[in-house]
């Protein structure tokens, strides 16, 4: 056998399922010397088509499926594969490659689906005899001869015994072939499974790597994940900074109150600062909330930062307390403004205001920094002697005559204020973006 060869095509088929009968092997000796190169000679009958992956073995009389060959030369090609008549082969088996031992084998013949096509008669590998040369030896050594002539005859008795039951088993097999026609067809099924199988196997490999990509891009998103953390934290240092800020505005704001004159021109500078520093608190906040729902949807993404989202939470605490605080700074900054808006109710002007006009004015509460139209230092005398000007708008200084209905002049104050829907507290349009903060602390409660 070639060193270089392949493995032969063989399977598990046993002798049921073999096809002797379509190689038939020729000139077999009984007895082959070792040591020399063996020709093998065999004819392919019109019912075997030959094919590149044939092959013939040596095998041990007793095998019982063909991977159990001792040596294999692949089976030649003959000149016309379709021929309709028998042709004759041979093969040359090198003497290195052959058997040692002096046990029974033969020759089979093995197409490339590792079928059975034909088996030869039993030989054994063993020095020739002499027995056409003459010898003169004693009477022991005639009966030790034909004693052994009586083993080889028990033997040969034995050999055809077994080529009887070969034969047997060759007509059983062709009983069997269509059987093992039936079992190729199966095999072919099996085949087309099995390449439906390793598309399958691909796709899945396929879908193996997608998802190890998919894996790599969740591991990214993961990280910008704990990147938004870390600055929704220095977020929160930010914000603790603006609000302790904060505090202290609210501090000079209650020491400014005590300076009359100056107080309300203070107030108003503090409350637009008041509202910048809101409104972007108020931006803070939305983005904390579109953090916190990030945050929300990726919760499964999130378990390895539950300390991190502990520490999230503390902040947040500290956050609701401090909006709570500024909550209720802001309640007494109301407070004083509504002191200071009823102070300038008391004032002189007030009083001769409410004596010369009987027509509701619109509420103190809804004005942040009281009647803006009274003028400082103004004295009782010329207010009361310019009456009409009790008719003239507050908001816009338009002045209305005395016999203008009470109804349209107060539909005409109440188009220059907006009103709380909440608790009915009313603003100037003019300071909108109070009266949208007021609204927001609304929410906050």
């Amino acid at each position: 056998m070639d060193e270089t060869a392949d493995e032969p095509p063989t399977s598990a088929v046993l002798l049921d399922n073999c096809h002797f009968s379509q190689v038939i092997f020729n000139n077999v000796e009984k007895f082959y010397v070792p040591g020399g190169d063996v020709t093998c000679y065999y004819t392919l009958t019109q019912n075997i088509i030959p094919r590149g992956k044939d092959w013939v073995g040596i095998f041990r009389v007793g095998w019982k499926t063909t991977r159990e060959y001792y040596t294999f030369m692949w089976a030649p090609l003959p000149n016309d594969v379709h021929s309709d008549t028998a042709v004759q082969q041979q093969i040359q088996f090198k003497a290195y490659y052959l058997p040692k031992d002096d046990e029974y084998y033969q020759f089979c013949y093995i197409d490339q689906d590792g079928v059975v096509r034909g088996a030869s008669v039993p030989f054994q590998f063993r020095a020739e005899t002499e027995d056409d040369i003459l010898v003169v030896t004693t009477q022991g050594e005639v009966e030790e001869i034909e004693l052994q002539n009586k083993n080889l005859r028990k033997e040969n008795e034995e050999l055809k015994a077994s080529c009887a039951s070969l034969q047997k088993q060759n007509m059983d097999l062709q009983e069997d072939l269509k059987k093992t026609q039936e079992l190729q067809n199966s095999l072919e099924s099996l085949r087309s499974n099995t390449e439906t199988l390793e598309l399958e196997l691909n796709s899945l490999k396929k879908e193996n790597k997608r998802l190890k990509e998919l894996d790599g891009c969740r591991e990214a998103e993961l990280h910008q994940l704990k990147e938004q953390l870390q600055n929704v934290t220095s977020d929160k240092e930010r914000l603790e900074t603006r609000l302790k800020t904060a505090l202290d505005h609210m501090d000079q704001l209650q020491s400014q109150v005590l300076s009359y004159e100056k107080e309300v021109e203070n107030l108003s500078h503090i409350d637009h600062d008041k509202t910048e520093q809101l409104e972007s608190l108020k931006e803070e906040n939305r983005q904390l909330r579109m953090t916190r729902t990030q945050q929300q949807q990726n919760r499964d993404l999130m378990k390895e930062l539950e300390e991190q989202k502990h520490l999230f939470q503390i902040l947040q605490a500290k956050k609701n307390e401090a909006d709570e605080e500024n909550q209720k700074l802001r309640k007494e900054n109301d407070g004083l403004l509504r002191h200071l808006s009823q102070a300038r109710e008391f004032s002189p002007f007030s009083v001769v205001s409410q004596a010369q006009a009987p027509i509701p004015a619109p509420e103190v509460g809804g004005l942040l920094f009281g009647n803006p139209y009274c003028a400082t230092g103004t004295n009782l005398e010329a207010e009361a002697a310019d009456i009409p000007s009790i008719r003239k708008c507050p908001m816009c200084n338009e002045v209305f005559p005395e016999d203008i209905e009470t109804s349209q002049y107060e539909a005409h104050v109440q188009s220059h204020l907006l009103e709380c829907p909440l608790c009915s507290e009313t603003f100037e349009k003019s300071n909108k973006q109070v009266f949208e903060d007021h609204i927001f602390c609304h929410g906050l409660e």
